[in-house]
Protein backbone atom coordinates (compact mmCIF):
# COMPACT_ATOMS: atom_id res chain seq x y z
CA UNK A 1 0.00 0.00 0.00
CA UNK A 2 1.31 3.45 -0.96
CA UNK A 3 2.15 5.91 1.83
CA UNK A 4 0.03 8.51 0.00
CA UNK A 5 -2.79 8.16 -2.50
CA UNK A 6 -0.75 10.02 -5.10
CA UNK A 7 2.94 9.07 -4.78
CA UNK A 8 5.85 11.45 -5.49
CA UNK A 9 6.22 9.74 -8.89
CA UNK A 10 2.78 11.00 -10.01
CA UNK A 11 2.03 14.05 -12.12
CA UNK A 12 -0.47 15.04 -9.41
CA UNK A 13 2.37 15.40 -6.92
CA UNK A 14 4.21 17.80 -9.23
CA UNK A 15 1.13 20.02 -9.61
CA UNK A 16 -0.38 19.89 -6.13
CA UNK A 17 2.84 20.48 -4.20
CA UNK A 18 3.43 23.66 -6.20
CA UNK A 19 2.45 26.89 -4.43
CA UNK A 20 0.85 28.23 -7.62
CA UNK A 21 -2.08 26.13 -6.40
CA UNK A 22 -3.32 29.14 -4.40
CA UNK A 23 -3.82 31.08 -7.63
CA UNK A 24 -5.31 28.02 -9.28
CA UNK A 25 -7.72 27.49 -6.40
CA UNK A 26 -9.16 31.00 -6.47
CA UNK A 27 -9.23 31.00 -10.26
CA UNK A 28 -11.14 27.72 -10.05
CA UNK A 29 -13.76 29.30 -7.78
CA UNK A 30 -14.16 32.21 -10.18
CA UNK A 31 -14.57 29.82 -13.09
CA UNK A 32 -17.02 27.58 -11.22
CA UNK A 33 -19.19 30.62 -10.48
CA UNK A 34 -20.06 30.97 -14.17
CA UNK A 35 -22.36 27.95 -14.00
CA UNK A 36 -25.59 29.53 -12.73
CA UNK A 37 -26.95 26.46 -10.92
CA UNK A 38 -23.59 25.55 -9.39
CA UNK A 39 -23.12 29.13 -8.21
CA UNK A 40 -26.58 29.28 -6.65
CA UNK A 41 -25.83 26.00 -4.92
CA UNK A 42 -22.81 27.58 -3.25
CA UNK A 43 -24.71 30.78 -2.47
CA UNK A 44 -27.68 28.99 -0.92
CA UNK A 45 -25.89 26.21 0.94
CA UNK A 46 -22.61 27.60 2.26
CA UNK A 47 -21.06 30.46 4.19
CA UNK A 48 -19.23 31.66 1.10
CA UNK A 49 -20.46 35.23 1.45
CA UNK A 50 -18.95 35.55 4.93
CA UNK A 51 -15.92 33.29 4.51
CA UNK A 52 -14.67 32.78 0.94
CA UNK A 53 -11.13 32.03 2.16
CA UNK A 54 -12.53 29.39 4.49
CA UNK A 55 -14.14 27.70 1.50
CA UNK A 56 -10.82 27.79 -0.30
CA UNK A 57 -9.17 26.21 2.76
CA UNK A 58 -11.80 23.46 2.83
CA UNK A 59 -11.16 22.81 -0.85
CA UNK A 60 -7.43 22.68 -0.07
CA UNK A 61 -8.16 20.12 2.65
CA UNK A 62 -10.08 17.91 0.22
CA UNK A 63 -7.35 18.17 -2.41
CA UNK A 64 -4.73 17.46 0.26
CA UNK A 65 -6.45 14.34 1.56
CA UNK A 66 -7.00 12.83 -1.90
CA UNK A 67 -3.36 13.57 -2.72
CA UNK A 68 -1.34 12.96 0.44
CA UNK A 69 -3.82 11.12 2.64
CA UNK A 70 -4.30 7.39 3.03
CA UNK A 71 -6.98 5.44 1.19
CA UNK A 72 -8.90 5.18 4.46
CA UNK A 73 -8.74 8.96 5.04
CA UNK A 74 -9.90 9.67 1.49
CA UNK A 75 -12.75 7.15 1.70
CA UNK A 76 -13.91 8.64 4.99
CA UNK A 77 -13.79 12.18 3.60
CA UNK A 78 -15.54 11.11 0.42
CA UNK A 79 -18.40 9.53 2.36
CA UNK A 80 -18.80 12.70 4.40
CA UNK A 81 -18.79 14.97 1.35
CA UNK A 82 -21.24 12.78 -0.55
CA UNK A 83 -23.52 12.63 2.49
CA UNK A 84 -23.56 16.42 2.82
CA UNK A 85 -24.23 16.93 -0.89
CA UNK A 86 -26.98 14.30 -0.92
CA UNK A 87 -29.02 16.27 1.59
CA UNK A 88 -28.73 19.68 -0.09
CA UNK A 89 -30.95 21.27 -2.72
CA UNK A 90 -30.73 24.31 -5.00
CA UNK A 91 -33.69 26.54 -5.80
CA UNK A 92 -33.50 28.11 -9.25
CA UNK A 93 -35.54 31.35 -9.20
CA UNK A 94 -35.40 31.61 -12.99
CA UNK A 95 -37.25 28.34 -13.61
CA UNK A 96 -38.74 27.45 -10.24
CA UNK A 97 -36.99 24.09 -10.39
CA UNK A 98 -35.23 22.45 -7.48
CA UNK A 99 -31.90 20.77 -8.24
CA UNK A 100 -29.86 18.30 -6.24
CA UNK A 101 -26.38 19.46 -5.23
CA UNK A 102 -25.07 15.99 -6.10
CA UNK A 103 -26.38 16.20 -9.67
CA UNK A 104 -23.55 14.59 -11.72
CA UNK A 105 -23.61 17.49 -14.21
CA UNK A 106 -22.92 20.00 -11.43
CA UNK A 107 -20.29 17.82 -9.77
CA UNK A 108 -18.52 17.38 -13.11
CA UNK A 109 -18.50 21.13 -13.78
CA UNK A 110 -17.01 21.88 -10.36
CA UNK A 111 -14.35 19.17 -10.77
CA UNK A 112 -13.31 20.28 -14.25
CA UNK A 113 -13.18 23.98 -13.39
CA UNK A 114 -11.02 23.14 -10.38
CA UNK A 115 -8.47 20.70 -11.78
CA UNK A 116 -8.09 22.51 -15.11
CA UNK A 117 -7.31 25.69 -13.16
CA UNK A 118 -4.65 23.94 -11.10
CA UNK A 119 -3.01 22.54 -14.20
CA UNK A 120 -3.21 25.60 -16.43
CA UNK A 121 -2.00 28.04 -13.78
CA UNK A 122 0.89 25.81 -12.71
CA UNK A 123 2.14 25.35 -16.27
CA UNK A 124 1.76 29.03 -17.10
CA UNK A 125 3.54 30.00 -13.88
CA UNK A 126 6.58 27.95 -14.86
CA UNK A 127 6.04 24.36 -13.74
CA UNK A 128 7.66 22.25 -16.41
CA UNK A 129 5.20 19.58 -17.42
CA UNK A 130 5.22 17.91 -20.81
CA UNK A 131 1.98 17.46 -22.71
CA UNK A 132 2.11 13.79 -21.76
CA UNK A 133 2.48 14.66 -18.07
CA UNK A 134 -0.42 17.12 -18.32
CA UNK A 135 -2.61 14.36 -19.75
CA UNK A 136 -1.45 12.05 -17.00
CA UNK A 137 -2.39 14.61 -14.36
CA UNK A 138 -5.96 14.83 -15.62
CA UNK A 139 -6.17 11.05 -15.90
CA UNK A 140 -5.02 10.73 -12.27
CA UNK A 141 -7.62 13.27 -11.20
CA UNK A 142 -10.37 10.96 -12.40
CA UNK A 143 -9.76 8.97 -9.22
CA UNK A 144 -10.18 12.10 -7.10
CA UNK A 145 -13.51 12.78 -8.81
CA UNK A 146 -14.88 9.47 -7.57
CA UNK A 147 -14.75 10.71 -3.98
CA UNK A 148 -17.46 13.28 -4.70
CA UNK A 149 -19.61 10.69 -6.47
CA UNK A 150 -18.55 10.79 -10.12
CA UNK A 151 -17.59 7.80 -12.25
CA UNK A 152 -14.05 7.81 -13.67
CA UNK A 153 -15.23 7.12 -17.21
CA UNK A 154 -17.40 10.26 -17.17
CA UNK A 155 -14.53 12.60 -16.30
CA UNK A 156 -12.17 14.19 -18.89
CA UNK A 157 -8.82 12.45 -18.66
CA UNK A 158 -6.66 14.45 -21.07
CA UNK A 159 -6.08 18.06 -22.11
CA UNK A 160 -7.98 17.47 -25.36
CA UNK A 161 -10.95 15.95 -23.52
CA UNK A 162 -10.97 18.84 -21.04
CA UNK A 163 -10.96 21.36 -23.88
CA UNK A 164 -13.90 19.60 -25.50
CA UNK A 165 -15.77 19.63 -22.19
CA UNK A 166 -15.46 23.40 -21.81
CA UNK A 167 -16.40 24.02 -25.43
CA UNK A 168 -19.61 22.07 -24.88
CA UNK A 169 -20.34 23.72 -21.51
CA UNK A 170 -19.85 27.36 -22.51
CA UNK A 171 -23.34 27.97 -23.95
CA UNK A 172 -24.81 27.11 -20.52
CA UNK A 173 -22.66 29.63 -18.64
CA UNK A 174 -23.63 33.15 -17.65
CA UNK A 175 -22.76 35.87 -15.15
CA UNK A 176 -25.48 35.88 -12.50
CA UNK A 177 -25.62 38.52 -9.74
CA UNK A 178 -24.33 35.82 -7.39
CA UNK A 179 -21.36 35.10 -9.66
CA UNK A 180 -20.43 38.77 -9.92
CA UNK A 181 -20.70 39.17 -6.15
CA UNK A 182 -18.59 36.04 -5.63
CA UNK A 183 -15.76 37.40 -7.76
CA UNK A 184 -15.87 40.70 -5.90
CA UNK A 185 -15.65 38.80 -2.59
CA UNK A 186 -12.64 36.90 -3.91
CA UNK A 187 -10.94 40.14 -4.94
CA UNK A 188 -11.15 41.40 -1.33
CA UNK A 189 -12.07 38.58 1.09
CA UNK A 190 -12.41 38.41 4.83
CA UNK A 191 -9.48 36.52 6.39
CA UNK A 192 -10.44 33.67 8.77
CA UNK A 193 -9.21 33.65 12.38
CA UNK A 194 -6.43 31.11 11.81
CA UNK A 195 -4.93 33.37 9.12
CA UNK A 196 -4.91 36.46 11.33
CA UNK A 197 -1.12 36.59 11.12
CA UNK A 198 -1.57 37.67 7.47
CA UNK A 199 -3.81 40.66 8.26
CA UNK A 200 -1.01 43.28 8.26
CA UNK A 201 -0.28 42.27 4.69
CA UNK A 202 -3.88 42.09 3.53
CA UNK A 203 -3.49 45.07 1.14
CA UNK A 204 -1.10 42.82 -0.79
CA UNK A 205 -4.06 40.54 -1.46
CA UNK A 206 -5.41 43.05 -3.97
CA UNK A 207 -2.83 42.19 -6.64
CA UNK A 208 -3.18 38.49 -5.70
CA UNK A 209 -6.94 38.56 -6.29
CA UNK A 210 -6.47 40.47 -9.51
CA UNK A 211 -3.88 37.94 -10.67
CA UNK A 212 -6.36 35.12 -10.06
CA UNK A 213 -8.92 37.00 -12.15
CA UNK A 214 -6.49 37.79 -14.96
CA UNK A 215 -5.42 34.13 -15.14
CA UNK A 216 -8.95 33.17 -16.20
CA UNK A 217 -9.49 32.22 -19.85
CA UNK A 218 -10.15 35.22 -22.06
CA UNK A 219 -13.74 34.19 -22.70
CA UNK A 220 -14.42 34.04 -18.93
CA UNK A 221 -12.89 37.49 -18.33
CA UNK A 222 -14.97 38.93 -21.15
CA UNK A 223 -18.10 37.49 -19.58
CA UNK A 224 -17.33 39.06 -16.20
CA UNK A 225 -15.91 42.38 -17.42
CA UNK A 226 -15.12 43.38 -13.83
CA UNK A 227 -11.52 44.53 -14.30
CA UNK A 228 -9.99 46.28 -17.31
CA UNK A 229 -7.86 44.10 -19.53
CA UNK A 230 -4.07 44.17 -19.27
CA UNK A 231 -1.48 42.52 -21.55
CA UNK A 232 -1.37 38.78 -20.93
CA UNK A 233 2.46 38.62 -21.01
CA UNK A 234 2.34 40.83 -17.89
CA UNK A 235 0.02 38.30 -16.25
CA UNK A 236 2.34 35.43 -17.13
CA UNK A 237 5.34 37.28 -15.68
CA UNK A 238 3.38 38.02 -12.49
CA UNK A 239 2.37 34.36 -12.17
CA UNK A 240 5.98 33.29 -12.49
CA UNK A 241 7.09 35.81 -9.88
CA UNK A 242 4.34 34.71 -7.48
CA UNK A 243 5.26 31.06 -7.91
CA UNK A 244 8.94 31.71 -7.34
CA UNK A 245 8.26 33.72 -4.18
CA UNK A 246 5.79 31.23 -2.72
CA UNK A 247 7.92 28.18 -3.51
CA UNK A 248 10.80 29.79 -1.61
CA UNK A 249 8.80 29.91 1.66
CA UNK A 250 9.77 27.33 4.32
CA UNK A 251 7.29 24.49 4.30
CA UNK A 252 6.40 24.97 7.97
CA UNK A 253 5.45 28.60 7.38
CA UNK A 254 3.43 27.78 4.29
CA UNK A 255 1.53 25.05 6.18
CA UNK A 256 0.16 27.70 8.55
CA UNK A 257 -2.20 28.74 5.77
CA UNK A 258 -4.05 25.43 6.11
CA UNK A 259 -6.65 24.36 8.62
CA UNK A 260 -5.38 22.31 11.61
CA UNK A 261 -6.83 19.05 10.25
CA UNK A 262 -4.97 19.57 6.97
CA UNK A 263 -1.71 20.18 8.81
CA UNK A 264 -2.19 17.00 10.82
CA UNK A 265 -2.86 15.03 7.64
CA UNK A 266 0.32 16.40 6.04
CA UNK A 267 2.33 15.50 9.14
CA UNK A 268 1.05 11.94 8.88
CA UNK A 269 2.04 11.80 5.21
CA UNK A 270 5.57 12.92 6.08
CA UNK A 271 5.89 10.21 8.73
CA UNK A 272 4.70 7.45 6.40
CA UNK A 273 6.94 8.60 3.55
CA UNK A 274 9.96 8.79 5.86
CA UNK A 275 9.25 5.25 7.04
CA UNK A 276 9.29 4.10 3.41
CA UNK A 277 12.73 5.63 2.93
CA UNK A 278 11.97 8.94 1.26
CA UNK A 279 14.33 11.81 2.11
CA UNK A 280 12.16 14.44 3.80
CA UNK A 281 15.02 16.81 4.62
CA UNK A 282 13.49 19.33 2.21
CA UNK A 283 9.91 18.47 3.03
CA UNK A 284 7.19 17.24 0.70
CA UNK A 285 8.18 19.85 -1.87
CA UNK A 286 11.66 18.35 -2.07
CA UNK A 287 10.23 14.99 -3.16
CA UNK A 288 9.75 16.36 -6.66
CA UNK A 289 13.43 15.37 -7.00
CA UNK A 290 13.77 11.62 -7.77
CA UNK A 291 17.14 11.58 -5.99
CA UNK A 292 15.19 11.83 -2.72
CA UNK A 293 13.19 8.68 -3.43
CA UNK A 294 14.08 5.19 -2.16
CA UNK A 295 16.23 3.25 -4.62
CA UNK A 296 13.37 0.83 -5.41
CA UNK A 297 11.24 3.74 -6.63
CA UNK A 298 14.08 5.03 -8.76
CA UNK A 299 14.38 1.60 -10.36
CA UNK A 300 10.66 1.49 -11.18
CA UNK A 301 10.86 4.86 -12.95
CA UNK A 302 13.95 3.84 -14.87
Amino acid sequence: MEATLQPPQSATWQVHIDRSMWIGGVRGLMLQALHPIAMRGVWQNSSFQEDPIGRLQRTADFVGVVTWGTAEEADRLGRRVRGIHRALRINDPDTGRVHRVDDPELLLWVHCAEVSSYLEVARRAGLRLSDRQADRYLAEQRRSATYVGLHEEDVPGSVAEMGAFFAEARPELKVTPEARAAVRFLLWPKLPHEMRFLRPGKPAYVPFGALCYYSLPGWARRMYGILPEIPQPVVTAALRSFRMAMNSLPEGLHDRSFQPATRQMLAGARRRLATEGYDLSRGLYGLRDPRRWPSRQMEQVE
